[in-house]
């Protein structure tokens, strides 16, 4: 009996230990912060974040696609780096990861524009685009639901990706047509998700890049993307504010690779 005590004294202990050691333990997280080309070359790694639509990066028929995939994919062959890419459907999530050091590049054409300036560098300009105002066809010549002027926007709901680069525009629109529009941001969905939402009558409205529009716009034909919400904008990948041999970098690459053929038939394949 005292042997068998003794036995599970000892049970006891151990166990006791095991839980405290278990608790106590601090889970230990990867550490990042923002690098400079000279740090990623040495690595031998390039860390880019992107968004999961039809434009910049998606799967099809088991191949990975997507315009800055390929043009990001060029550009680490030519610098001897292996590329690591991570699809994110958050816009706030994608500059918090550029901000914080977890990714490099952030390569999704994204809205030059003064706020964002000041979280990023940008390089040369990749594309031209604009916002637009994404609605279903009207039922009738008298639909209250068509939108067929900015000044109609008054009291209506927008819903755009939070903290999108048009929000700026928006809520400039407000001031110009001296009157009220809704804002609804959208933080777990894309722009893709939010086309198919205006498609299928669960939101009304959408505020969208015009490119990832035109994109999916065969998908959905009775959608309409006539209305503009913005200017011709322009549109570029974007770096940590501490990382600007990177940006000198890939700018030097773009002006030489966008002069060649291989970039043509790129462009065309996207944007037609």
């Amino acid at each position: 009996m005292k042997k068998q005590l003794f036995r599970y004294a000892c049970i006891g202990i151990v166990l006791a230990i095991g839980i405290i050691v278990f608790n106590s333990r601090e889970e230990t997280l990867p550490t990042y912060e923002p690098r400079d080309y000279p740090a990623i070359a040495e690595s031998g790694v390039l860390r880019a974040v992107t968004e999961y639509n039809a434009v910049s990066y998606y799967a099809s028929n088991d191949t990975v696609q997507g315009f800055d995939y390929e043009l990001l994919n060029e550009f680490a062959k030519n610098q001897n780096l292996r590329l690591e890419l991570t699809p994110e459907m958050s816009f706030e999530k994608r500059l918090e990861g550029i901000t914080e050091g977890r990714y490099d590049i952030l390569a999704t054409e994204t809205a030059v524009t003064t706020r964002l300036k000041d979280s990023l560098l940008f390089t040369h300009t990749l594309l031209l685009g604009k916002q637009v105002l994404v609605q279903r066809k009207p039922s009738s010549e008298t639909d209250s639901l068509y939108i067929r002027s900015q000044l109609d926007l008054a009291n209506k709901t927008l819903h755009v990706i939070k903290n999108s680069p048009s929000l700026l525009r928006i809520h400039n629109l407000i001031n110009e047509i001296a009157d009220t529009i809704y804002i609804r941001e959208v933080d777990l969905y894309g722009a893709e998700q939010l086309i198919a939402m205006v498609a299928g009558g669960d939101i009304d409205y959408a505020v969208c890049d015009e490119n990832i529009v035109r994109a999916s716009i065969d998908n959905y034909p009775n959608l309409d993307i006539d209305t503009d919400i913005s200017f011709t904008q322009f549109y570029a990948w974007g770096v940590n504010k501490h990382s600007p041999a990177l940006r000198d970098t890939l700018n030097v690459w773009l002006d030489g690779f966008m002069k060649s053929d291989k970039y043509h038939k790129l462009y065309k394949k996207y944007f037609r």
